[in-house]
């Protein structure tokens, strides 16, 4: 099974390059981020002929999150209770993976913070709170939790390395927040596969950035102990941050993992 998670930075904008992506690399689950489109505005027709079925929790013009998928699903949780004035950011499907319980699915796009000094900041950190306190009862023996986290986990996931700590996305209190849903029982995918890897999943747009490789590790596929143990190969796919036919990237690269069976 192959399982793959993209901040696509605009639906609209990017809905021709995703049609390549997922014509080339067929993924059978992706959790999408930032659609800045509403659930009616959604284009399921583009994506059914592709065999794909969308479940959508979306916000005009801003955040709104999706979950493609060629297998049976279902929605359990659309929105992270009690952080409804924070936008479209969590949706949770069903997938039936032939298994008895199924794959509990969610997909996540987590605030930006801003800066150190701005009140979104704080509602960040709050954020990752509700967050956690929803998977201590929501989670389910086989979860997989992806999405963009606008967190760098460790030094190594991020060009500046220990120069960035204490900045915006390497704090000690945002890497707290992710500990905590980690200590749920959740690894972190991609590391446990590529333990001593420096790899990078956004780049800013200006300055070339993704060619002078200043780049942070913040889209984060992470999974119950059962799934990590089925990990076959986790990456990012650096190509699709590229330009394709004339097409322009997001600023976030696909992270995809597969497992085994």
């Amino acid at each position: 099974m192959k399982l793959a998670t993209w901040n696509v930075n605009g639906m609209k904008a990017r809905l021709e390059f995703m049609r390549l992506w997922l014509a080339d690399r067929a993924p059978d689950v992706v959790g999408l981020q930032e659609l800045k489109l509403t659930d009616d505005s959604f284009p399921h027709d583009a994506f059914a002929e592709l065999g794909y079925r969308a479940l959508t929790h979306g916000q005009k013009s801003w955040n709104g999150v999706a979950v493609l998928s060629r297998l049976p699903m279902e929605a359990v949780q659309v929105g992270l209770p009690g952080q409804e004035a924070f936008g479209s950011r969590l949706l949770t499907v069903r997938i039936d993976d032939g298994s008895a319980d199924g794959l509990q699915f969610t997909t996540v796009y987590c605030p930006n913070g801003k800066t150190l000094e701005h009140a979104d900041y704080p509602a960040k950190l709050a954020w990752f709170d509700s967050l956690a306190e929803h998977l201590e009862t929501a989670l389910e023996p086989s979860s997989i939790l992806c999405g963009d986290f606008n967190i760098v986990p460790d030094p190594l996931d991020s060009w500046m390395g220990t120069d960035g700590e204490g900045r915006l996305f390497h704090t000690a209190a945002e890497r707290a927040r992710l500990s905590r849903i980690n200590d749920l029982g959740l690894a972190d995918l991609f590391r446990h596969r590529n333990p001593d890897t420096q790899a990078f999943s956004w780049w800013d747009y200006r300055g070339g950035a993704f060619h002078r490789k200043q780049g942070l590790r913040i889209d984060l596929v992470l999974g119950t102990a059962d799934l990590a143990a089925r990990v076959t190969e986790a990456g990012t796919d650096r190509d699709y941050r590229k330009k394709q036919e004339g097409l322009t990237a997001s600023d976030h690269a696909p992270v995809i993992v597969e497992l085994d069976g």
